[in-house]
């Protein structure tokens, strides 16, 4: 079924499904990737509906196995994983790496340490665009425009 020329699945992909596919009503966000028709009460699942529901039902399992079971991408679940939305088991053999320093991490982009360490590097960058405040009190007679580090105008 197409609605404004795009197709159900595609309206689901983007989160922006909001037309029941049975009976044409208004489709409410219920939670964690649920949607249901306010007319007819028909029950829809975007991807992480799907991967969420998949999981709750049999247990942790590969990226692909999820895929072939639920038609969710393995690109899909992997940003998933990027996005902290679902997470790899501790006792996994196999885990992402952290995009800076390549060490195995459960969910997200980065390792914990990576984290802090972007984090001092974030604080120190505002640090230094916030400016000096004068060391004197401003001077009417004596405020003039100058180059940083050159001589007075």
């Amino acid at each position: 079924m197409t609605i404004l020329g795009k197709s159900v699945e595609d309206m689901l992909k983007e989160r922006k499904f909001s037309i029941c596919e049975r009976c044409g009503g208004k489709v409410q966000y219920l939670d964690s990737g649920r949607y249901q028709c306010t007319v007819c009460d028909h029950m829809v699942m975007d991807d992480f509906g799907k991967v969420k529901a998949y999981l709750e039902e049999n247990g942790p399992a590969a990226a692909p196995v999820i895929a072939a079971a639920t038609g969710v991408s393995p690109e899909t679940i992997n940003q998933m994983l990027k996005d902290g939305r679902v997470e790899i088991p501790e006792d996994s053999e196999y885990y992402v790496q952290c995009e800076k320093c390549g060490c195995n991490i459960r969910y997200g982009r980065f390792c914990p340490g990576c984290v802090a360490e972007l984090a001092r590097g974030m604080n120190a960058m505002f640090r230094m665009d916030a400016g000096a405040k004068p060391k004197k009190e401003f001077n009417q007679d004596k405020g003039k425009l100058h180059f940083m580090d050159k001589r007075r105008i």
